[in-house]
């Protein structure tokens, strides 16, 4: 990694190293080296962690008014591994990383490698930095999705989240299939199913269109990973 390279880096995280090579550490894939303590994997470990404090210190601090289930629904959002990957994707690192010829191709480049990376990085200016630093840096990127959340990620509010983040990866509105209806006409049941530019989740029914909706609206958060699994969609 020359020094072009390192100089693009530092710009777009917004941070000079002192110890470069804990920026290429930080850069470098187990499938890019023959001996994976040379990558970024351990990097990725710690990451994770610090990440994670600075987030709970931040809802604690922010939300008052929210209960530990609360703050822990909202947690697992925002260092998910989808959350990770926008952060990445937005800071334009990806192109960057030195990865095996197969991976640089794979799905998951684009899904879990750049979560990882992020993960990275975070340890890396950690590391280097220290914690009020790797704050700052987390804090930088992560600030627009946590004003986002507002505390609705489990609180219903499941169509609002599913149309910020259609419109922040690709510009699109979701749109709500009826499949099936069933009843009489004064107690009808709604099958409904959300759509992505094509991309159809999960269905599901409800006891109007609305509620139906709401409910269609969480199924394809859990599928896109923006929500965690134990999130009641009631």
């Amino acid at each position: 990694m020359d020094k072009e390279v390192f100089h693009q880096i530092e710009k777009a995280i917004g941070y000079q190293f002192s110890d470069k090579e804990l920026l290429h550490m930080a850069f470098t894939h187990s499938s890019a080296v023959t001996d994976r303590q040379m990558s970024n994997e351990r990097l990725e470990f710690l990451g994770d962690a610090v990440l994670g404090m600075v987030i709970c210190q931040e809802l604690y601090k922010r939300f008052p008014e929210h209960l530990e289930g609360d703050m822990t629904k909202s947690k697992s959002l925002l260092v998910s591994r989808s959350m990770c990957s926008r952060i990445a994707k937005e800071l334009g690192v990806i192109k960057f990383l030195k990865a095996g010829k197969g991976m640089m191709s794979s799905k998951a480049l684009g899904g879990s490698i750049s979560a990882g990376l992020l993960e990275a990085i975070i340890a890396a200016i950690y590391i280097d930095g220290g914690f009020e630093t790797a704050r700052n840096f987390i804090l930088t990127n992560f600030t627009a999705a946590i004003d986002e959340i507002k505390g609705e990620s489990c609180h219903g509010n499941f169509k609002s989240l599913l149309q910020q983040y259609a419109q922040r990866q690709s510009n699109a509105t979701p749109t709500y299939d009826v499949l099936d209806e069933q009843g009489p006409d004064h107690n009808k049941c709604f099958e409904m199913q959300a759509v992505i530019e094509g991309r159809r989740f999960a269905s599901a029914w409800g006891t109007n269109k609305k509620e139906a909706e709401q409910r269609a609206a969480y199924n394809a958060l859990i599928e896109l990973g923006l929500l965690p699994s134990d999130c009641d969609a009631e």
